[in-house]
């Protein structure tokens, strides 16, 4: 077989590839079901995907479930620092996987390999904070022909395909895969919240009990890290815009404020908003000495850095792995992690094995059912069929060896009418 086409950093680093997605694929036994059901019924046979999505094992696993059901499939990363280059590697020269990525490349690069999976003349999308679909839209509309539909992973992606569907703009059916009650259960809270404490503490050997740690943004990734920064005795401050969610972190018992009041508070900051500017010069201005500033929200855009740069009088690059000190003119020192890109995979590894396996089996059978049905859908934000969720809840409870009841007659049929 020849090699596919592919821009990474070093096939020779394939080996260790396989072994960290073989080490990755233990943790993953329903997608691993799924991945046995696809080599059976091939229901991607002849079809070309084109994914944006952070190349790690996790994300090899999902790809190799794709090939096994037929698909050709490109890759290109969706973030420029969470790139296992092993990995990438790997998918080229094991797993026939066309690649483009590599660990740090710069934002024209980036842009370039969105291009280069687009020309596949791929016939769906996978992606990861709405990027591949957006070029596709606004500098390349030429390469749309032949895109049947897609699939989107991320928060920050399904609210910017929201808008550009509210705006008339979106011209393919795209599967809300987010949305889905086991994405947002398991991906979004427990994976969020443990792999950006994971980041946080490799990038700092920070201690956390005892501190004030301010989550900003009380949505399913941000109540995943309140729980878990708490759990390791931390003191939590959380910030909102919205009042359901201010209200809800309140009745959970976390002291919640503005982000003006937090930043004189607060010894670590971490967004997960899916927004922009939420740390600004104002609160700079206030935090302590030795503030730690990370962000888990999807760019790199949530801390403002330009004023973080505008106000530093020295910037002492690197002084820890994924850390960079800026030095204000007051002495006052802050510690950015992972440039404000996604700290739990610049700094660590990303979700657990296990957490993904869940979020990528129902984007490997939505990829499936959006093949089956793509001409009956019409452009815009497509929801995942329940049974898909359902599906997967049911295969993860079966590997966990737990058992459920099940409804009798009566009570289907007492739930299905409105009469006594």
């Amino acid at each position: 077989m020849s090699e596919p086409s592919h821009e990474v950093a070093d096939l020779g680093l394939a080996g260790a590839g396989v072994r960290r997605i073989a080490w990755a694929e233990r943790s993953m036994p329903v997608l691993g079901k799924v991945r046995e059901r696809f080599e059976r019924e091939r229901p991607l046979e002849g079809l070309r995907v084109a994914a944006c999505l952070h190349v790690t094992a996790e994300t090899a696993n999902l790809l190799r479930a794709l090939r096994a059901g037929g698909a050709d499939v490109w890759l290109a990363a969706s973030n420029p620092v969470s790139t296992q280059d092993d990995t990438a590697a790997a998918l080229v020269g094991e797993y026939g996987v066309a690649v483009h990525a590599w660990a740090g490349m710069d934002p024209a690069a980036y842009d370039r390999n969105l291009v280069a999976v687009l020309e596949s003349q791929p016939h769906l999308l996978l992606d990861d904070g709405c990027d591949l679909v957006n070029t596709v839209h606004t500098d390349r509309p030429d390469l749309m022909e032949g895109v049947l539909g897609g699939c989107e992973q991320t928060t920050t992606g399904v609210i910017r395909l929201r808008r550009m569907s509210a705006e008339g703009q979106l011209r393919l059916p795209m599967v809300a895969v987010n949305d889905t009650a086991t994405k947002r259960m398991f991906d979004n809270r427990y994976g969020t919240g443990q792999s950006t404490i994971d980041g946080i503490l490799r990038a700092t050997n920070a201690m956390l009990a005892g501190r004030t740690v301010v989550v900003a943004g009380f949505g399913y990734c941000g109540r995943g890290l309140a729980e878990r920064a708490r759990g390791m005795g931390a003191r939590v401050v959380v910030t909102e815009v919205d009042p359901v969610k201010a209200l809800d972190a309140v009745m959970q018992g976390y002291t919640v404020t503005t982000m003006a009041e937090a930043a004189r508070l607060g010894d670590v900051f971490v967004t997960v908003t899916g927004n922009r500017d939420v740390v600004r010069g104002e609160h700079l201005d206030r935090m302590r000495d030795g503030a730690i500033l990370a962000n888990s929200g999807h760019f790199d855009l949530e801390i403002d850095l330009v004023a973080l740069e505008s106000r530093a009088v020295e910037v002492n690059r690197g002084v820890r792995e994924q850390a960079d000190e800026y030095v204000f003119a007051d002495g006052r020192r802050v510690l950015l992690l992972s440039e404000g890109r996604l700290v739990n995979l610049g700094a660590a590894e990303g979700h657990p094995a296990a957490v993904m396996d869940m979020s990528f089996s129902v984007q490997a059978l939505t990829t499936a059912w959006l093949a089956r049905h793509h001409a009956e859908l019409e452009p815009g934000v497509v929801e995942v069929p329940e049974e898909t969720d359902t599906e997967v809840a049911r295969l993860e409870l079966a590997e966990l060896g737990v058992a459920i009841d099940a409804l009798t007659g009566e009570q289907e049929g007492y739930l299905s009418s409105w009469r006594p």
